[in-house]
């Protein structure tokens, strides 16, 4: 039952339910305390253990119910009789010694569904047929369950009882015939079973994994299909950094003693310290702002980190986004009003198609802006600092650079094109405390984390 156990965690993980060792100890013994017997009890209880969210629940409801559904083992109708003066039908034992001891092929002469249905387990484990990665292995695996099973011996068996004399040996054939469409049948439904348990998801994280490394700047765009599935994956990963970093330490428990506060509390016991205080440790929230260049070759990477930044509400403790091609304007209301996905269109609408130019764009947040900046706050650029020849205006990056914790300037082109054309990005370098090339999203995730890092003490 161990071995359940595990290959059930197993294919709660595969299918994106987070289980913790910690968590997988607490299943086994919720385990060996309900037992196996009340189905609905068991699952209860095992969901009470380890799905921790409504999408959890949701996953863990399928994966149990797929886990341990158990499908009719059905044998087919038996052949018809043959009339009561006709030969009665061979046995194994006249087909020759080997097919005698064949447990298989007494258990489909006996309709023994049950064992038949055992066998198959086992054999899928000797099989190793959970270990199913994707659907191209579905048939050969089938073939080694059905090697591991017997069926070459049905098969020779079969052969042999056919060539008996009379029509018993025919009639034998035939049941085994029968049994050998049924086994394969349900060999089949076995791997398809194994497959939606362990590989299903497996395509689909195959395929995030695929659309995480693909360029936001590629030529020709992005596809509509690829650019919902990557705007779910944003998602994803901003709450996966959500919840690695919006723990606030507190150290009720251990830690550092607080001697002042627990010598106050002493003062009501006669200075006995009945109540011992710990030192919180308080993690501040940081401030972001980020200003985007939306203009044509940056617009698809620009709504990423938009929509990057918008789902880390737990995390950020405040997050203003400005938005610019020639002039720049606030899209925190845009945002709020259209949301993310949406938002980028309204924006173009709004200030699209106009020359880029990085040095009028930073006057005019300078002149409206610059005084929200303070030692708390990262400012995150995103463009390829591209401005048509005009005065890239670093003063303003100048001061920019020094009110603010950290200046990160995530840029779309390789370092090689930074110095090259109207690019002004090296002249911005001296001001950015970070600059880096982002271009998928992977990078962006990875660039976001080391800001989120900055804030939470190790």
């Amino acid at each position: 039952m161990q071995h359940q156990m595990e290959d059930f965690i197993r294919a709660l993980r595969a299918a994106d339910v987070g289980v913790s060792p910690a968590e997988a100890i607490d299943a086994h013994e919720a385990v060996a305390r309900v037992g196996y017997a009340d189905r609905e009890l068991l699952k209860d209880a095992l969901c009470a253990t380890l799905a921790k969210s409504e999408e959890e629940v949701a996953r863990f409801d399928r994966a149990f119910d797929n886990f341990f559904a158990r499908s009719a083992f059905d044998l087919g109708e038996p052949p018809p009789d043959e009339g009561q003066d006709s030969e009665p039908e061979a046995k194994l034992e006249d087909v020759s010694e080997e097919a005698a001891g064949s447990q298989i092929a007494r258990m489909i002469l006996q309709g023994d569904a049950n064992g038949l249905a055992q066998a198959i387990e086992k054999a899928g484990q000797e099989a190793q047929v959970s270990e199913i990665r994707l659907s191209t292995q579905k048939s050969r695996l089938t073939r080694r369950l059905l090697d591991e099973l017997g069926l070459a011996e049905i098969e020779k068996i079969i052969a042999q009882a056919r060539r008996l004399e009379g029509p018993g040996g025919e009639g034998l054939a035939k049941r085994l015939e029968a049994g050998k469409r049924a086994l394969t049948a349900e060999a089949q439904r076995y791997v398809q079973r194994q497959h939606d348990l362990y590989a299903a998801e497996s395509g689909r994280q195959l395929r995030e994994e695929l659309l995480a490394r693909k360029a936001l700047n590629a030529e020709g765009g992005i596809d509509p299909v690829d650019l919902q599935v990557m705007q779910a994956l944003v998602r994803k990963m901003a709450k996966r950094l959500a919840d690695r970093y919006s723990r606030r330490r507190n150290r009720a428990r251990k830690g550092h003693l607080d001697v002042r506060r627990t010598l106050r509390q002493s003062m009501a016991y006669g200075g006995v310290p009945f109540n011992v205080v710990w030192k919180t440790e308080r993690v501040d929230k940081p401030k972001i702002v980020a200003i985007c260049d939306v203009s044509k070759s940056v617009a698809a990477t620009a709504q990423f980190l938009l929509t990057f930044l918008y789902s880390l509400n737990e995390v950020v403790d405040r997050m203003d986004a400005f938005a610019f091609s020639g002039r720049m304007i606030p899209v925190n209301q845009i945002l709020d009003e259209h949301g993310v996905d949406k938002a980028i269109l309204e924006v173009l609408k709004r200030i699209g198609f106009q020359q880029t130019d990085y040095g009028k764009a930073l006057e005019d947040f300078a002149e409206n802006h610059l005084d929200s900046l303070d030692r708390h706050t990262t400012v995150i650029f995103l463009g390829d600092a591209r401005s048509n020849y005009a005065d890239p205006r670093l003063d303003i990056m100048r001061t920019i650079h020094e009110r603010s914790r950290s200046v990160i300037w995530l840029n779309p082109e390789p370092e090689s094109y930074w110095s090259q054309g109207d690019s002004v990005m090296t002249r911005y370098l001296p001001f950015c405390h970070l600059a880096k090339t982002c271009n998928t999203l992977d990078q962006l995730e990875r660039i976001i984390e080391d800001v989120l890092r900055q804030y939470v003490p190790h």
